[in-house]
């Protein structure tokens, strides 16, 4: 794809987030777009958000499992941007009219204390450079209607980022079990979803050590105070007004949010 076409379609998911509505997927317009070209989109949707005042205060890993690696056709884990405005405390109340077809997962989240750089970062130097963990929900969002994805669409729209939810406790990591951390996540009480930490490309620790690696190619670095969010630890739950969501991660601990 050319510059004029990577900017229009960065302007389309730029406008479509802003107003709310959906585009119809890239990949049925754009038969030939490859994985460059959907970061190099996603790259000028992210600038039109600085430009309009958001601030990036961190990075998300998503098709960390098995299963949306298989739904996708992919073998790899994508990535994209955490803006200030997307951040919520736990026990929030998110309006629902903020979100177009939101869907929430559970994951468990690192605040990092010292820089990240790649190539060559491994699940130790992750820990080494985590201030610690929390429990948290990132709401994922599309603006590709009716979820319609293939990866270079969710590529290009950040990583189908909606916003996401933090626990303010943080933990230790090295002092959990975070292959084995169990995640039980209720909607309206009941349970709806479980899983654990294996769930992300068999440890989240791998997941951000991919992260760090990967961006490092790019000349990118994960800088100290960043949020990542490592990958889901289970099933996406689509949301909608009057829900109210609870989870609990073993070891880490506890997040709220409702969407009113």
């Amino acid at each position: 794809m050319n510059n004029i076409l990577i900017q229009a379609a960065g302007d389309e998911l730029f406008d479509a987030l802003r107003n709310r509505r959906v585009v119809e997927p890239l990949t049925s317009r754009y038969p030939d777009i490859g994985i460059g070209d959907a970061y190099r989109i996603q790259q000028h949707l992210n600038a039109r958000r600085m430009a309009a005042g958001e601030r990036i205060i961190g990075k998300k890993i998503g098709v960390t499992s098995h299963a949306v690696m298989d739904m996708l056709g992919v073998r790899q884990p994508d990535f994209g941007m955490l803006t200030d405005a997307m951040r919520y405390p736990s026990a929030a109340s998110v309006p629902i009219c903020s979100l177009i077809q939101p869907k929430a997962e559970g994951e468990i989240a690192f605040v990092l204390q010292h820089d990240l750089r790649g190539p060559g970062v491994t699940e130790a130097d992750v820990l080494a450079a985590t201030e610690g963990i929390a429990a948290c929900f990132e709401i994922v969002d599309s603006r590709i209607r009716d979820w319609k994805i293939r990866i270079q669409d969710t590529v290009s729209d950040n990583a189908s980022c909606g916003l996401f939810v933090l626990s303010e406790r943080l933990v230790n990591p090295r002092e959990v079990d975070l292959l084995g951390a169990g995640m039980v996540l209720r909607k309206n009480g009941e349970v709806v979803v479980t899983g654990q930490g294996s769930a992300t490309m068999g440890s989240p620790l791998t997941a951000v050590a991919w992260l760090a690696n990967t961006l490092g190619s790019l000349g990118e670095t994960l800088r100290a105070g960043e949020v990542i969010l490592s990958g889901a630890l289970g099933a996406m739950v689509p949301v909608q007004a009057g829900d109210r969501l609870g989870m609990a991660i073993e070891g880490i601990g506890e997040c709220e949010v409702e969407f009113i």
